[in-house]
């Protein structure tokens, strides 16, 4: 039996045909796409099947699973329901024992090279795999083995993505991240601890949309949810710029709202869409919330100077505490270019002289 499309599923559901388009347009915009993309996904939407979803849990605390069940935009229920089909998630499927791990087997064989592997948590390498055992087996071997056959990856999270904290020194369990062991496959990788819900949707959404990875950044992450720092668009940057820092919790400058990045913020060096597409349906995120970004989005955050300490060297312009220091920096540097020109001079003049005097004789 063929798969349904995701708009035979949803004119079953009682979806009206304008309210798909609806869907459409709105799903253009949440991808950052123009208007006039619309009528292409919906033109895919109606002829492609779903696209079948096995989602794997390696070493992992299950938080990626809890951020992709809260999206908003769109509901995660109609990206589950509607858009793929999610064959296998242990943590949210019915089955358990042999009958869950007789779909993994029969979604292999009957979508072969057609399915998207999606990996929470990373697979550990010491013991032989020991310290993460799947249905009887190590999990690197599950994970090897379902690849194999796998369209593409995703890799959800810091876990998948980097190794996050078990993967942070001294690594008893040697917990590693999918692309170094799955080295043969397109792997996408969504981190954060955990992503955003509606980063992961999206990133779900334009897969099956257009049928092919979106643009990746060089160390394998969508470019159009990692391409820039969260410094960038962060409401407290003119703090930041203005040398306007907060120095202890709570102090005046907390309650003012200033920048947090003598506090270990690392807003500075992290690139993710926290604070444009923030969190809680687009209601805050850490930042806003008066603590400082921890990283999580990047490699090896765990043990990158901890949660409060510093782990950059930038020197902002400081607009308004700086402004006399600068001009001051200014003169200095006139006045001594002066002093330097005229001892140049009376060098040079003494040299003149000198060589006349020699002349003479």
């Amino acid at each position: 039996m063929s798969t349904e499309t995701f708009y035979e599923v949803m004119r079953r559901q009682g979806i009206s045909r304008r309210s798909f388009l609806k869907f459409c347009s709105l799903t253009a915009a949440s991808l950052g796409l123009a208007p006039t993309m619309a009528p292409q996904i919906a033109h895919a939407m109606e002829t492609k099947p779903r696209t079948p979803v096995i989602w794997l849990h390696g070493l992992e605390c299950t938080c990626c699973s809890e951020s992709f069940i809260r999206s908003a935009h769109p509901l995660a229920k109609d990206v589950v329901l509607s858009m793929l089909s999610l064959d296998y998630d242990d943590t949210l499927m019915a089955a358990a024992g042999h009958q869950a791990e007789e779909i993994i087997a029969t979604i292999r064989e009957k979508y072969k090279g057609n399915f998207i592997l999606a990996v929470e948590g990373n697979p550990p390498l010491n013991e032989d795999g020991m310290f993460c055992i799947h249905g009887g087996r190590p999990f690197v071997e599950v994970l090897k083995e379902t690849a194999a056959d796998a369209k593409a990856i995703i890799s959800w999270g810091a876990c998948a993505s980097w190794g996050c904290v078990q993967a942070a020194k001294p690594n008893p369990t040697r917990a590693t991240p999918v692309h170094k062991v799955i080295t043969d496959k397109p792997i996408i990788k969504v981190p954060g601890c955990p992503p955003i819900a509606e980063v992961m949707t999206a990133v779900v959404t334009y897969m099956l949309t257009f049928d092919r990875i979106p643009e990746l950044d060089r160390q394998g992450r969508p470019k159009m949810f990692y391409g820039q720092r969260i410094h960038d668009k962060c409401y407290r940057r003119p703090h930041f710029d203005a040398g306007q820092f907060v120095e202890a919790w709570d102090d005046d400058a907390a309650r003012k709202g200033y920048c947090l990045y003598k506090m270990g913020c690392k807003g500075p060096t992290t690139y993710n869409a926290c604070s444009t597409v923030r969190w809680n349906g687009g209601v805050s995120f850490p930042i806003q919330s008066g603590h400082g970004c921890i990283g999580c989005s990047e490699d090896g955050f765990w043990d990158k100077g901890g949660f409060y300490e510093r782990v950059t060297d930038i020197k902002q312009f400081g607009v308004e505490s700086n402004a006399d220091a600068v001009g001051g920096t200014v003169a200095g540097i006139a006045g001594a270019a002066v002093v330097a020109h005229a001892a140049v001079s009376a060098l040079t003049k003494a040299l003149d002289k000198n060589d006349q005097s020699k002349g003479g004789k």
